[in-house]
């Protein structure tokens, strides 16, 4: 063993490596994207390591692993579960062989996600475990543990740390080297690994059956426990236990009850922390599930206990705890607030805005610019999706006026169209996204004879999530060089009419390339090929020269956070700026040049 002082991912990385993982497959998405990045790091390369094209791939893939009885993590975010519900569904009726750990990393907040939603809520309607880690210590021994669950009951398990988890830095022991299981292989039996309405039926009634005994048996494991004593008791779970810590320190009158598994429930432990406890308040992140569970409980055993939280407005519904809305709830709950120790902040000055903005140089800026220009004073509707670009819906761009969820943009043009044909509709999707869950929605496009333009903003990355690779960039996670995926060729074959390739940092060939497909019918696709700005060198710079009129049309229409005004004057801060020369194409005056960067 040995210390090393690691991110909460890299600590669920090293305890699946621990664990003798086989395989380990996911979808990029913050806050879970370093789980997969630290086995690829540190494989020895006996270990399968992927990037799948999406999650729904990246769980079937798992689970043909764990059919043959090896060990599979899969990862994503709580977002990407909802792309691999359709196989978890049916994986939790059939089950496993082989552990098989889904790492779910929840996002409350949302910090960087569409939604607020709770894989609890979702463990408890795919009647399959949940493990909820409160620290990165906790992680990496509780990844172990989960594959130990898995292959006790035959059935995928959850890892659901948060995003306070997946981010904090902990100093934990770790194995020094690791050694990857050892499995028996695929033994063929259609009657266990083929699903049928009869398999399902009989597997159901054995799960329900199943379920209860692995509350009894969480009950009694090692990271759930009740602590202290008092007629006042508060259940926890994740960083909100942490935040519990935090206030109660080591007082021993309040009755703590820490739950690492929400689902199965461990009512027996459950049982114990509700003696002798009359009120109850629930801490903990998103939904209300253990309030509903402490609520059950005490119904079903006729216990005179008051169950406090979210139900009863005395916690937190939407965002994310922190320690001082921890503070104020358990104060209020104990009645020790103490308004008068409270420090008076009413003359802090407020935080300076800081709006999220593509970054400068940023090639989608370009795409955006070109397509608003060969649309002026036409009637066009533009539907983004989920990337960097959705920052396109921003002053003064403004080019997104839909978002919903990965892929969705290209399929809602058509919702658009097949409504308001009178219309020209535009679906931007970034190329990860295009192979992740964009294919489909072309298709359908075609076969239902839409008459739309799609726009792949092709910067050869994965850029939002953190510069991972994907079928069009030519290598695999585990460092091979592969063929590239050719988008445009996707596109011919799928039967799109028209497909042209341009720069977008070209504006002029850019705007003709919009111009030119507009005026055809049926679906129609532009790729707008240029690197993201995070992975190429910039060799030079730009600069505004005497010939400046001080129009501010480069700020006005562009909104680059590298074009500034200082005393008065339009000026491009060179730390930021990449040279890209967008800028110098929209000056109508010339008064915008590139230099060598020194």
């Amino acid at each position: 063993m040995k210390n090393e002082y690691i991110m909460g991912n890299s600590a669920i990385a090293l305890g699946a490596m621990a664990a003798g993982v086989n395989l380990v497959a996911g979808y990029p998405g913050t806050p879970s994207s370093e789980i997969l990045e630290t086995v690829a790091k540190r494989n020895k390369g006996d270990i399968h390591v992927e990037w799948s094209v999406n999650e729904k791939a990246a769980m079937e893939l798992a689970a043909g692993a764990a059919y043959t009885g090896a060990r599979a993590l899969v990862t994503m975010k709580q977002v990407g579960l909802n792309v691999a519900a359709d196989p978890l569904m049916s994986l939790a009726y059939v089950g496993v062989k082989g552990g098989m750990v889904v790492v779910v990393a929840d996002d409350p907040g949302p910090i960087s996600s569409q939604t607020e939603q709770d894989t609890r809520q979702f463990a408890e309607f795919a009647k399959i475990p949940v493990f909820d880690p409160s620290s990165p210590e906790e992680a990496y021994e509780m990844v172990q543990d989960a594959f130990k669950y898995s292959e006790k009951y035959k059935t995928p398990v959850f890892l659901r740390p948060t995003t306070r988890i997946c981010h904090a830095y902990a100093n934990i022991e770790v194995e020094e080297d690791y050694k990857v299981n050892e499995y028996e292989g695929f033994v063929k039996d259609s009657s266990k690994w083929v699903i049928f309405p009869r398999l399902s039926f009989n597997n159901h009634n054995m799960i329900e059956k199943r379920n209860p005994e692995i509350g009894k048996d969480f009950s009694t494991y090692r990271f759930n426990k009740v602590e202290g004593s008092g007629t006042k008791g508060i259940i926890a779970s994740g960083v909100s236990y942490q935040y519990v810590k935090e206030y109660l320190g080591d007082r021993k009158d309040v009755k703590l009850f820490k739950v690492a598994t929400s689902y199965p429930f461990p009512e027996d432990l459950a049982l114990e922390f509700l003696n002798g406890v009359d009120e109850v308040l629930a801490i903990e992140e998103l939904s209300a599930v253990l309030e509903k569970e402490i609520t059950y409980v005490a119904g079903k055993y006729n216990l005179n206990v008051k169950v406090r939280g979210k139900f009863t407005d005395d916690s937190v519904k939407a965002g994310e705890n922190s320690a001082a809305i921890v503070e104020e709830e358990i104060k209020r709950f104990l009645n020790e607030d103490n308004s008068d120790e409270k420090i008076d902040l009413s003359d802090m000055p407020n935080l300076p805005v800081r709006p999220s903005v593509l970054c400068a140089g940023c090639p989608h800026r370009a795409s955006f610019y070109a397509v608003k220009q060969a649309m002026k004073g036409k009637k066009a509707y533009f539907c983004g999706d989920i990337g960097c670009y959705t920052l396109g819906n921003a002053m003064p761009l403004d080019m997104v006026d839909t978002c919903l969820c990965m892929g969705a943009g290209i399929t809602m043009a058509q919702g658009l169209y097949h409504m308001e044909n009178d219309a020209q509709c535009f679906a931007f999707v970034g190329d990860s996204t295009f192979f992740a869950s964009g294919i489909t929605g072309v298709v359908n496009a075609v076969y239902n004879e839409a008459d739309m333009i799609l726009c792949v903003l092709d910067n050869s990355t994965t850029a939002m999530t953190g510069h991972q690779p994907h079928p069009g960039t030519g290598r695999t996670m585990m460092g091979d060089i592969v063929e590239k995926i050719d988008i445009v060729k996707i596109l011919e074959g799928i039967g799109v009419k028209k497909v042209i390739v341009t720069d977008p940092l070209n504006l002029h060939e850019a705007v003709e390339a919009v111009k030119e497909l507009s005026e055809i019918k049926g679906v129609k696709a532009i790729v707008f090929k240029s690197p993201c700005i995070a992975i190429v060198k910039a060799d030079k710079k730009c600069k505004v020269s005497d010939k400046c009129i001080n129009c501010k049309k480069c700020i006005t229409e562009l909104g680059c956070p590298a074009l500034i005004i200082e005393e008065g004057k339009v000026k491009i801060d060179e730390s930021l700026c990449t040279g890209c020369g967008l800028c110098a194409k929209v000056c109508p005056v010339n008064a915008i040049g590139g230099e060598p960067r020194e």
